[in-house]
């Protein structure tokens, strides 16, 4: 929300109740509580009155430090964030005081807080990381009209404010709670959930409100109210529903921070790297479920408007197979269920006669889990519509009426998910499906949650739960399959989400055009999310609308299987890869097979993902902060530690630009190919490559070539690659058991002289080949079974 005209005037009409001076401050365990007034106090005769601001800055974990504004004391309403779902918080706390100030120490964090004026500042043992200065921290009432943008997006819509005590009239001002933090010259601000503009998100006026909007303007799918900066630190709004965020926009100094009503609390989270930033905050708010192996493999879809039935699905998966391109997951999209009927969670008997049968059938002939679209929609043309209304398991409008709209399906009604009679109502027709051989869901919608003049069953506050209503509903499938199928074996394939969101993987982008520009916007897309607490990302390979041009769906398969999980996916045109010529299948069956091959990798970061909450797909200066070029990266990324991987964006013949950062990389495909960085590179990349590049000092264990499938025995018959390895320098690697979050061994690199030994440090982990690229030059030997230790000379 934008309060000013310009930087030293207000709106007209606005009025402002800003937080001048510390009145009383009181410590506790965590912190202090403070009084902060809002003229200033010069005699006894000024505290009769207010607004006197509650202030509470304290620590509720190891290097960070959360400060909460209060207006008008009341019980908060619901629901609120969830904090340390996962993890426990490590308690860490030192209080000190001066004659006119005071100071909080957390893991290196440090806030001061100076009595008159009133000021937080927040830094660690080198500089000042940022801080809420003079007037940064007020109450704002604003006229109405102010805060109209659509109908579908009002901040104001019944909220409950002091000048509308009764809520029987349009409230002639609206209240709003705002902080202010600094921008130091240099600093870049990244996330705020998956966003698809600019990937830094200076100047950029960012709403925390999920919306299904596509891929290509504002709006979003997965709204996270959390972002990070290259200068150390994170900010985590602890708050629901609408946050509205102006990164350096309508003061350009500034990140200003505005939620309606009577209180708003933030955490500033340390970091000494942005990866321990992400560790912090995903301790804070969930850490990414640990996933089955065969989720990393190939995903096919039906596509959403193409025409399908047995035949059509069978064919496809033959077709894949006789082509080495094999599926792993196979997706049902809308209409396996008949028209107008969605959601009815029944396949339709025209296409689908006998589904248990037929999905036992493809399971056994293909070796595919089976995967079938839902939603938490219900049409009032579905035969479970009346179900719905009669149990009361609908959103509802204050009359009692189910609240609907013709939107999307005809009079569709939305499942009320605070309600526990209609969780168990939706689950249990979920589990009907899984008793057909159904292995998962795509968890499609979500984001359009009614918040006018509607009522959910436990009372929530509707402008609270548009945003977390995402969390809920994954939440529900996703238990749903733990339940059935084990710890770390289930999974959703999301499309919404926020805060917490990020513990029931996987999400997708959403509907992206079939254009370079598109794919562009997915990237963008996965790294903000990524750098928002979710581990994993993925994207419709081929793009969603249209029908892409061979060029670029061979770019976006790459792209694709470079990405933690991949699906191919469309609307009205399949992807299946002889529609775009029978050389995309080639091209296709070499990209899975060397996913497949970097299981032991890719697995191996999943689990720190869930130990960790650290991301697959990594912006650039996650890994590499201070080199300051990588800070602007967006059309590359780092896949875990080692890998580069940089998509190509432009139409065959022209050329394609990434920057490599220092010391001498070698080319994953070509390992004759190395190139010295820090560097930009200018090359025309062949139609059926990627840019792929190994950092210099790491070990890669893959797996065979040619098991056509992730989910093998990942310790067995390894081939370990050693990259650059520097002068005495060790490398240890844990390599997974493949299932579960179990270590199967330790294997270590250890370069001495001109000789290279890899050895087996603990575990059972079975070598088949050494490998060690060394300036453009390899050296490999054949490993005997049962071989422990194995010594190169370069």
């Amino acid at each position: 929300m934008r309060f000013n005209d310009g930087f030293w005037l207000l709106k007209n009409g606005v009025k402002p109740y800003f937080g001048l001076q510390v009145v009383q401050a009181t410590p506790d365990d965590r912190g202090y509580n403070l009084q902060v007034s809002t003229k200033p106090i010069k005699h006894r005769g000024d505290t009769l009155a207010g607004p006197v601001l509650s202030v509470r800055v304290h620590s509720p974990t190891e290097g960070v430090i959360g400060v909460k504004i209060q207006h008008f004391k009341h019980v908060d309403p619901t629901p609120d964030i969830t904090l340390f779902p996962d993890d426990p918080p490590v308690p860490s706390v030192q209080l000190s005081k001066s004659s006119e100030s005071w100071s909080i120490t957390s893991g290196g964090l440090i806030a001061n807080i100076t009595e008159n004026p009133y000021t937080v500042t927040f830094k660690d043992s080198k500089h000042i990381l940022t801080s809420a200065g003079y007037k940064h921290q007020a109450i704002y009432d604003v006229p109405y009209k102010w805060t109209l943008r659509s109908a579908s997006n009002s901040s104001c819509l019944e909220t409950d404010f002091s000048s509308n005590p009764d809520q029987t009239r349009t409230p002639e001002l609206v209240r709003y709670t705002h902080s202010e933090l600094n921008l130091s010259p240099g600093e870049l601000v990244y996330g705020l959930g998956e966003q698809f503009g600019a990937f830094v998100k200076n100047g950029q006026s960012v709403s925390v409100w999920n919306q299904d909007g596509g891929t290509s303007s504002e709006q979003a799918y997965k709204c996270v109210p959390f972002y990070i900066t290259n200068r150390n630190y994170g900010v985590f709004i602890n708050h629901p529903g609408e946050v509205e965020v102006e990164v350096g926009s309508e003061k350009v100094s500034r990140v200003g921070v505005s939620v309606a009503g009577e209180s708003l609390e933030y955490f500033i989270i340390h970091g000494e790297t942005p990866l321990e930033i992400l560790e912090r905050y995903t301790r804070m708010t969930g850490r990414p479920a640990l996933l089955p192996a065969w989720t990393f493999g190939l995903w096919l879809s039906t596509s959403f408007l193409t025409s399908y039935d047995e035949k059509t699905v069978s064919s496809f998966l033959q077709g894949m197979q006789d082509r080495d391109c094999p599926v792993r997951v196979f997706h049902l999209d809308c209409f396996w269920m008949k028209q107008y009927e969605w959601c009815s969670f029944t396949f339709d008997p025209e296409n689908f006669p006998d589904p248990k049968a037929y999905l036992a059938e493809i399971k056994r002939k293909y070796g595919v889990k089976i995967c079938v679209w839902i939603n938490p929609y219900i049409s009032q043309l579905s035969p479970i519509f009346e179900e719905a209304v009669k149990g009361g398991y609908l959103i509802k409008r204050k009359d009692g009426t189910p609240w609907q709209w013709d939107l999307w399906q005809p009079g569709l009604g939305v499942v009320d998910i605070t309600n526990p009679a209609a969780r168990q109502w939706y689950a249990d027709k979920l589990e009907l499906l899984v008793d057909l051989g159904v292995d998962t869901f795509k968890t499609d919608f979500g984001e359009r949650i009614p918040h006018a003049n509607v009522v959910f069953y436990d009372g929530s506050d509707p402008m609270r739960i548009h945003n977390t209503y995402s969390v809920l509903y994954n939440e529900l499938v996703f238990d749903l399959l733990k339940k059935r199928f084990g710890e770390g074996e289930a999974v959703v394939f999301a499309r919404s989400a926020t805060v917490g969101g990020q513990r029931f993987p996987v999400h997708w982008g959403g509907d992206c055009e079939s254009t370079f520009e598109a794919m562009a916007e997915a990237l963008r897309g996965a790294l903000s999310l990524t750098l928002s607490g979710f581990a994993f990302a993925s994207h419709d390979i081929g793009g969603f609308e249209g029908h892409p041009p061979p060029e670029i769906y061979h770019r976006w398969v790459a792209y694709g299987l470079f990405s933690s999980h991949s699906r191919l996916h469309g609307s009205s045109s399949y992807r299946v890869p002889w529609q775009y010529g029978e050389e995309a299948a080639t091209y296709m069956a070499k990209f899975i097979d060397a996913k497949h091959r970097l299981m032991p990798y890719l697995y191996q970061l999943a689990l720190q993902g869930n130990h960790k909450g650290h991301p697959l797909q990594r912006a650039m200066f996650l890994e590499f902060l201070s080199d300051r070029t990588t800070h602007y990266l967006d059309k590359q990324y780092m896949l875990g530690p080692s890998l580069l991987v940089a998509p190509v964006f432009v139409p065959q013949g022209e050329e394609s630009e990434y920057y490599v950062p220092a010391g001498r990389w070698t080319s994953f495909f070509h390992p004759e190919r190395t190139v010295d960085g820090p560097t930009w590179v200018k090359e025309v990349v062949p139609i059926d490559e990627i840019p792929v590049w190994v950092r210099p000092g790491s070990v890669l264990c893959l797996g065979p070539s040619g098991v056509g499938r992730p989910d093998y025995e990942l310790a067995k018959d390894l081939e370990v690659k050693i990259y650059e390895l520097g002068e005495e320098q060790i490398v240890q690697v844990e390599v997974p058991q493949g299932k579960g979050n179990k270590s199967a061994g330790v294997v270590e690199a250890k370069r001495r002289g001109n000789d290279v030994v890899v050895r087996i440090v603990s575990g059972e982990v079975g070598l088949s080949e050494v490998s060690v690229h060394a300036g453009g030059k390899t050296l490999s030997a054949t490993v005997g079974k049962g071989t422990s230790e194995t010594t190169l000379k370069l």
